[in-house]
Parts: C-alpha cells; sequence; structure tokens
C-alpha cells in the first residue's frame, strides 16, 4: 500500500515491514471508517431533500446553510437522549443485535474496490465474502426483534428475515451471470473485465450487454434486502409501527439507521461495479481517463443509484406483503435462473466468434 513508505520514513526507516503494512492497513481503515460514517450523515440529507423536492417542499432548511448541518444535529440528539430498555427484554442480545448490525455493515465494505488499487483486502473470492456477510445480516434483525420482549418486533423481525432471505437468493443468482461474464470472483477483476478498447468506454459496461435485466433485478431486490420503499413491510406504519426496533432509542438506534444506510450505500456501490464498470471512465480520452479521477467516477455512480433509490421512495406505494414474496419467488427467482443458463450458453458458445 502507499502509506507503508510513509509510516517507514515516519519511523526513521527503522520499521519493520510487518509493523509498517499493519499501521498502514489500520489507518486505511480507519480512514474508510470516518468517510463511510460521513457519508451517511450527507446521504440522509441528500435523501430527505430528494423526497422534499418531489413532494413540492423545502425540506431541511434551518440547521446550518441551506439545512446541510440538519444531520448532524440529528446525531446529537441521539447521542444525548436518554437509552430506554424495556422490563422483559433479554439485556444481553437487546444490546448486541445493533452492534452485529453496525459491525456487519462496516465488514462488507472490506472488499469494495473504491479506485485501482484502492481496497482494504483484495480477495479473489470477494463474492463469496459478501454472500457471507449478506446472510450473516439476518441475525441481527432476529436478535433485535426476539430480544425486544414486544410482539410488534417479533412479528417485524419474521417478516424482515423472511423478505431478506427471499431476496438474496435473487440477488445472489444475477452475481452468478456477473461472474461469467468476468470469469472471475474478485471485484476488481470485474471492473477491469469491463475496460475495452476506444473511445466510447462505456459501451463495454455490463449494463450494455446481456445482463442489463439482471441490474433491473438486482437494483429491486436491493430495495428489499435494505428494507427500502414500497419493500418497506417490516415498519409499515399502520401496523407494525417502527419495525424490529420498535423498542430501540438513542444509540441503538442510530446504530441501526446507520447500518441501514450504510447497506444502502454499499449495493449502491456494489451495482456500480458489477454493471457500469466501477472506477472506470465512461469515455477513454484525457483528462476524463487519468487513474486520479478514478474515485471520482465511482462516486457519481453510487450517487446515481441512490437518486434512483430516493426517487422510488417518492413515487412508488408500498407493496402487499403477498405482493413482495411473489416477485421474489415466483418472478425474479425463475428469471434469474433462466437468465444463469443463458448466460452461460452465451460465455461458452456465441462469445468466442464475435
Amino acid at each position: 500500500m502507499a502509506l507503508i513508505p510513509f509510516w517507514t520514513w515516519l519511523f526513521g526507516g527503522h520499521l519493520p515491514y510487518a509493523a509498517a503494512w499493519f499501521l498502514s492497513q489500520a489507518t486505511f481503515i480507519l480512514l474508510i471508517c470516518i468517510v463511510l460514517m460521513l457519508a451517511v450523515a450527507a446521504v440522509i440529507l441528500a435523501d430527505r431533500k430528494i423526497w422534499a423536492a418531489v413532494q413540492l417542499r423545502r425540506g431541511p432548511n434551518v440547521v446550518g446553510p441551506f439545512g446541510l448541518l440538519q444531520t448532524i444535529a440529528d446525531a446529537f440528539k441521539f447521542f444525548f437522549k436518554e437509552m430506554i430498555v424495556p422490563a422483559g427484554a433479554n439485556k444481553v442480545l437487546f444490546f448486541l443485535a445493533p452492534v452485529i448490525a453496525v459491525v456487519l455493515a462496516f465488514a462488507s465494505w472490506a472488499v469494495i474496490p473504491l479506485s485501482a488499487g484502492w481496497v482494504i483486502a483484495n480477495i479473489n473470492v470477494g463474492i463469496l465474502y459478501l454472500f457471507a456477510i449478506s446472510s450473516l445480516g439476518v441475525y441481527g434483525v432476529i436478535m433485535a426483534g426476539w430480544a425486544s420482549n414486544s410482539k410488534y418486533a417479533f412479528l417485524s423481525a419474521l417478516r424482515g428475515a423472511a423478505q431478506m432471505v427471499s431476496y438474496e437468493v435473487s440477488i445472489g443468482f444475477v452475481m452468478i451471470t456477473v461472474l461469467l461474464f468476468a470469469g472471475t470472483l474478485n471485484l476488481s477483476g470485474i471492473v477491469h473485465a469491463q475496460a475495452g478498447p476506444g473511445v466510447l468506454g462505456f459501451l463495454h459496461w455490463n449494463v450494455f450487454s446481456l445482463l442489463f435485466p439482471m441490474m433491473v433485478i438486482f437494483f429491486v431486490s436491493s430495495l428489499a434486502e435494505t428494507q427500502r420503499p414500497p419493500f418497506d413491510l417490516l415498519e409499515a406504519e399502520s401496523e407494525l409501527v417502527a419495525g424490529f426496533f420498535v423498542e430501540y432509542s438513542s444509540t441503538p438506534f442510530l446504530m441501526f439507521f446507520l447500518a441501514e444506510y450504510m447497506n444502502i450505500i454499499m449495493l449502491c456501490g456494489l451495482m456500480s461495479i458489477l454493471f457500469l464498470g466501477g472506477w472506470l471512465s465512461p469515455i477513454n480520452i484525457w483528462p476524463f481517463n487519468i487513474p486520479a479521477l478514478g474515485i471520482l467516477w465511482f462516486l457519481l455512480k453510487i450517487s446515481l443509484f441512490f437518486f434512483m433509490i430516493a426517487m422510488v421512495k417518492a413515487m412508488v406505494p408500498r407493496y402487499r406483503y403477498d405482493q413482495l414474496m411473489r416477485l421474489g419467488w415466483k418472478i425474479f427467482l425463475p428469471t434469474s435462473l433462466i437468465w444463469v443458463v443463458l448466460t452461460a450458453v452465451w460465455v461458452v458458445f456465441a462469445r468466442p466468434y464475435l
């Protein structure tokens, strides 16, 4: 990593390589965590501003210039609120659930490449790692609902677990089609597989190929996986109030909120990597394709997907639970299975002759 020479120089050149590597990794992880938390604050503000614009309202506009400090003020408000624990709650699991949610949200970013060489762990099984992390995320939901000793929280946890498991299946098959196209499980390798010759580099992205329907399925499944509208059935106001964390307040509630938005940003970044070329420039001419701009292109693509997610919340009415399950099991699952077969046939028999 680029930070290894810095730490070696800081200690006068007498620092062992293993220690310099450890300090550089720790510094990079700390920077990523700080940036992610600041990004969540910015994304929440953008979310509220977009909803307000669609509904012809002003949105947050009092705290700070143009309301830019509203999210920071809300965070401080939660920090200083009283922490209330239900009398019949299992206190160990009650506090462990939000910790698990936040830790898994941070851990999923370990394999997300922000630019060429900008990744905490550039492992060859990055997609399998994300599968493992996403499957563990269900436990935070179930633990929070059960430990709260509330029938509303428990019912919401059951809904949320069923919803997350149902749409993880479709997301998994979509990822299989992408790795068949790229020939690798490494996320950086998937980005490099979308690079091509010519000025119009974006024509080689997966979104402009046989995989376009898979991007649509992945986008909708991401909404269901993160319980975003129109699939926020686990916290429908008329039924389950605030969902599986209805009994949470103060910092634990803030931790669930942080984990939710971090997962949303992660899935936006994953969609950018799988279908829009990650950090690659859409135009292969100077100065658009200089390596230093890779992180900027990646952030712009994440912003595009998040804008689409925010617009869906502002415009699309909520689904019923039976409609949610029908969409996942009777439409998305068969379609993604068929597309895995089509993609395999294309890669083996058609693409070598093009």
